[in-house]
């Protein structure tokens, strides 16, 4: 709504998708000269430091000119990972602690994506079979 205020743009159409915590807005909206376009919005719920939540959002702007040639290279990348990878979403068959170290801060990156905030565990400390408790000896901290 306040795209209608700020920029005066009429708001013709839309649809929303709901994907975990993430939504998807796309909003057909007219020009002043009374041309459709889309927007496509992505929309993720933040918390920070404070507890409170906050929306980060993203925005693309298609004109209609665009249209065919975004269709076709949205289709043949789609197609590309279905080809390569599957239509097997990882995410939803492994546990929420996996994840393929790519880099030095892989790892860091993923837990943080996943609010997960993980501790190396002592090469020492055994845990259990059955056990998600890591002891940890706060004088080696």
């Amino acid at each position: 709504m306040s795209d209608q205020l700020d920029h005066g743009k009429e708001e013709i159409h839309s649809k929303v998708l709901r994907a975990g915590r993430r939504t998807y807005f796309f909003d057909v909206r007219a020009t002043k000269a009374d041309d459709y376009y889309l927007t496509i919005t992505e929309s993720k719920k933040h918390t920070n430091e404070g507890g409170n939540s906050f929306y980060k959002k993203h925005k693309i702007y298609l004109y209609k000119e665009d249209f065919e040639r975004f269709r076709e290279i949205l289709d043949e990348v789609t197609d590309f990972i279905v080809t390569e990878k599957g239509s097997e979403v990882i995410s939803d068959t492994h546990q929420s602690d996996y994840y393929v170290n790519n880099g030095a801060n892989s790892e860091t990156e993923a837990a943080a994506e996943t609010n997960e905030v993980k501790s190396p565990e002592p090469a020492e400390t055994a845990v259990e079979s059955g056990s998600s408790f890591t002891d940890i000896q706060f004088e080696d901290i």
